[in-house]
């Protein structure tokens, strides 16, 4: 199962102010938060609370590897990626491995540039720059002067510009509500490693191909095969994270082969399983 599924509220009857939440951190999380952002450090499998914020907000994961789950489905932040979550969406936030997770909150005239739903964006080296200034010590521990407002302006507008100019990342992971589409994910949450054929599974769950692969299209907005990849990959980022080598992972995340793995993780990361777990080391 490559994210748990939690039970998360739809939306709460009011909204509290996105500082104030954001001070309740989970024990064992060291926290520093301020108006415009925050950084928190995760161990590994923390898992905070269902929360919403009155602005959106883009979410970094410095170190470690961030999934964000929303109504809407998962979200993983691996290295030098970017997630956005806009305003009023409720939303959780689990580490994989030790996790340096920096957020920054950005004001409507700004959050109009983005997306209007949960998405997950490449972070160029400039963004990637920009985001450790912004959520850096100078804004949180008094050894240096704070950004006056207007750099801070100038800052978010370059990263909202680097962001629009960033190709949106396969990264997430939209949740059925079909009642035979959500029995055909928790079967392949619980074990990704499944190969059986759409066809195989649609006898599992009651429901014909034909149906199942217009169901995801209309409700996923991509075929089967393409929706098990990419819960497949978010398996792998785990399990990289965590320590686990290649080969292992392959195999538990449903390849036939490690060749076949590294094609596919390579083609989606933009960098080989290798690569990406030595940076996580």
């Amino acid at each position: 199962m490559p994210v748990p599924r939690q039970p998360v509220p739809r939306q709460p009857a009011r909204h509290q102010p996105a500082s104030r939440q954001a001070r309740k951190a989970p024990p064992g999380v060291t926290s520093h938060v301020w108006p415009s952002g925050g950084r928190h450090l995760w161990p590994s499998g923390e898992i905070s609370p269902p929360q919403v914020h009155d602005r959106g907000h883009l979410v970094y994961a410095a170190g470690g590897v961030l999934a964000v789950h929303t109504a809407r489905g998962t979200s993983i932040v691996p290295a030098n990626r970017v997630a956005w979550t806009p305003a009023g969406f409720t939303h959780r936030h689990r580490a994989h491995g030790d996790t340096d997770m920096r957020i920054v909150f950005l004001a409507p005239s700004l959050a109009r540039l983005v997306p209007d739903r949960p998405a997950v964006f490449l972070a160029s080296g400039l963004a990637r720059e920009v985001l450790l200034t912004l959520t850096g010590p100078r804004n949180y521990d008094g050894t240096a002067p704070g950004h006056t407002r207007a750099a801070r302006s100038r800052l978010l507008r370059v990263l909202v510009d680097e962001l629009r100019e960033a190709d949106e990342q396969p990264l997430h992971l939209p949740e059925p509500h079909d009642d035979r589409l959500r029995a055909l994910a928790r079967m392949l949450y619980e074990n990704p490693a499944d190969t059986a054929t759409l066809a195989e599974l649609g006898r599992r769950t009651g429901a014909s191909t034909r149906t199942l692969s217009r169901l995801f299209r209309a409700e996923l907005g991509m075929t089967f095969y393409e929706w098990r990849t990419q819960l497949r990959i978010h398996h792998a980022l785990v399990l990289l994270a965590e320590g686990h080598d290649t080969t292992r992972t392959a195999y538990a995340c449903g390849w036939a082969n490690p060749s076949g793995f590294i094609a596919a993780f390579t083609d989606v990361i933009g960098t080989t399983p290798g690569r990406y777990r030595a940076g996580h080391r």
